[in-house]
């Protein structure tokens, strides 16, 4: 039913007197010693896009990568691409290029991959039911813990192993599972009532299927995945695109 740019002096030293390597070397990360400003969801998004070039560099066993070449596969310019990064820290150099490995160590920081997230879907119909049986979730860290339904029909019921529970038990769960990110896939009239009820019980992401604009309050962060406003963008390009 319901569902700074701080540069890293990444040119080793040797110590006074010794002789100093010329080497260049791919640069690492620099944490930011304060808070972050405000990231777009569009860099965000091509963050995302990035990673999983350089993990099929890495599989292809390429050392190094050029900020063109991630342009050329992401569909952005190597301009964006250097960026991107630069709200992250110092990354790279000139001739050289991006160390594949040690870039792909930081996206997967930058993102929050470097930990499992445990995952609640409401709403077990089409859409739920599709998201809780996607493997593809587990090897980027999204365990689903849970499914649920009102549907009397449907409660009881298994989805690659993940049981389908009254959503009466919601919020007790919650209190005992301390889920992370909480998917609506549900009825559009049903949505802001259920977005309240996950907020009240401490989740503070949510992911919504539900073809609505909902209302957040406090600190919880809210995404809608509205795919017939991404089939219109296609439409708008197949229009007027020749």
């Amino acid at each position: 039913m319901f569902m700074r740019r701080k540069t890293l002096a990444s040119v080793r030293r040797g110590s006074a007197g010794a002789r100093q390597t010329n080497a260049l070397a791919c640069e690492s990360i620099h944490k930011p010693t304060r808070p972050l400003k405000r990231i777009a969801d569009s860099t965000v998004r091509r963050l995302s896009i990035y990673l999983r070039f350089l993990e099929e560099f890495e599989e292809h066993g390429l050392a190094t990568v050029s900020s063109e070449e991630l342009a050329r596969r992401g569909g952005a310019t190597s301009a964006q691409v250097r960026k991107d990064l630069s709200f992250f820290g110092s990354f790279g150099k000139r001739g050289l290029g991006y160390s594949v490995p040690e870039l792909s160590t930081s996206l997967r920081d930058i993102l929050g991959l470097g930990k499992e997230w445990r995952v609640m879907i409401i709403g077990a119909g089409k859409i739920g039911a599709a998201l809780a049986q996607y493997r593809g979730f587990r090897q980027r860290g999204f365990v689903i813990v849970a499914a649920y339904d009102t549907n009397p029909d449907k409660i009881g019921r298994m989805l690659e192993g993940i049981e389908i529970r009254d959503m009466r038990r919601f919020e007790d769960d919650v209190a005992k599972e301390h889920p992370e990110i909480a998917v609506l896939a549900i009825p559009t009239d049903d949505a802001q009532v259920v977005l309240d009820r996950v907020t009240r019980a401490g989740i503070k992401a949510v992911l919504n299927f539900a073809p609505v604009q909902l209302h957040a309050s406090g600190d919880i962060t809210v995404k809608t995945v509205n795919m017939a406003m991404e089939l219109e963008v296609l439409t708008f390009a197949l229009t007027n695109n020749g």
